[in-house]
């Protein structure tokens, strides 16, 4: 085990992996010489070469397109996209070609490539560099959405994402890059996708958390001892797809269940996540789900009303305390 930062995580997982498979390639705006916005890519092209590590001109759309060609003759290419408030220009090539390839090729055609963005708030970014479009991805089929919260987690599903034979969006958290833990140095290290992990056990009420809100909701689970209450949290890691066996169980411990989420309200992740509980497990409910997210509303650069608007511990908290009420 080393102890190392988020964005160490990543980069040690991407090293790996170019090491063991020599069709794996990475390609996005800075990457190579600037070693990335926030440096997770930093050695790699003084290690691989410009022809695996490649740098870009500013073409979102177009390097989605250039990375579901690449994926279908073969390579393992992994896409890296700034600042998720740019996905929306890869969706053409997400929606009308990655996601339906199966269909249309009658799976002959294997599509394994990555697209690796981070997103959320809280770094005075700005309203065009702060979103969580978590929603607007998961609700692809065809492409699987993973948001790992954890060093750990970071490296071990990236690793599985770059061997998977589909379309995988891989969501970083840009206030995650900083963050230190223990990782296993085993090249081998993998955490499947498609698998929550309940990260504190409780019995009164179940939180649902992904990304960044993993920790608030550890944060307001050790704030609910005080008020006699004990959470369980669970990081969901998976968006799509979701680990219902793990939600239901959960729910079928504490019957409550609070779905939290960065992204926004309305048609938000929170919102597909509370109708999943409300559908799988109405008969273990004792009230109804209750949701944290974002307000449907831009993002402030001012770093009082960011945070004024920002999910929170103190908001998850409030939730819990209606919810059990």
């Amino acid at each position: 085990m080393s102890l190392m930062r988020y964005a160490e995580a990543l980069n040690a997982a991407l090293r790996e992996e170019m090491q063991r498979d020599p069709s794996v390639f990475i390609f996005g705006e800075d990457i190579g010489r600037y070693g990335g916005v926030f440096k997770v890519t930093r050695g790699l092209m003084e290690e691989f070469g410009e022809s695996r590590v490649r740098d870009t001109p500013i073409s979102e759309q177009a390097l989605t397109a250039m990375a579901v060609t690449a994926a279908m003759s073969g390579t393992r290419p992994i896409l890296e996209i700034m600042y998720a408030d740019f996905i929306p220009l890869t969706l053409d090539a997400l929606v009308n070609q990655a996601s339906i390839y199966d269909y249309i090729w009658k799976g002959q055609v294997a599509m394994p490539f990555v697209l690796r963005t981070q997103g959320g708030g809280g770094a005075g970014a700005g309203a065009q560099h702060s979103k969580a479009l978590d929603a607007m991805l998961a609700h692809i089929p065809g492409i699987k959405v993973v948001a790992p919260a954890t060093p750990a987690d970071a490296k071990g599903m990236l690793k599985s994402a770059i061997r998977d034979q589909q379309p995988v969006v891989f969501l970083e958290h840009k206030l995650l890059y900083n963050m230190r833990a223990e990782v296993p140095d085993d090249a081998d290290f993998l955490v499947p996708l498609g698998k929550a992990a309940t990260v504190r056990e409780g019995e009164h009420v179940s939180i649902f958390a992904t990304s960044r809100m993993v920790h608030e909701s550890l944060k307001a689970a050790e704030a609910l001892e005080k008020d006699g209450i004990s959470a369980e949290v669970v990081d969901l890691r998976s968006l799509r797809p979701l680990d219902v066996g793990t939600i239901r169980a959960s729910v079928a411990k504490t019957n409550h269940a609070v779905a939290v989420n960065e992204g926004w309200r309305f048609c938000g992740y929170a919102s597909e996540l509370s109708a999943t509980i409300m559908e799988l497990c109405f008969d273990d409910l004792d009230a109804p789900v209750a949701r944290v997210t974002l307000p449907d509303m831009a993002i402030p650069y001012s770093e009082p009303l960011e945070m004024a608007v920002l999910p929170n511990a103190d908001k998850i908290r409030d939730a819990v305390l209606k919810t059990v009420a």
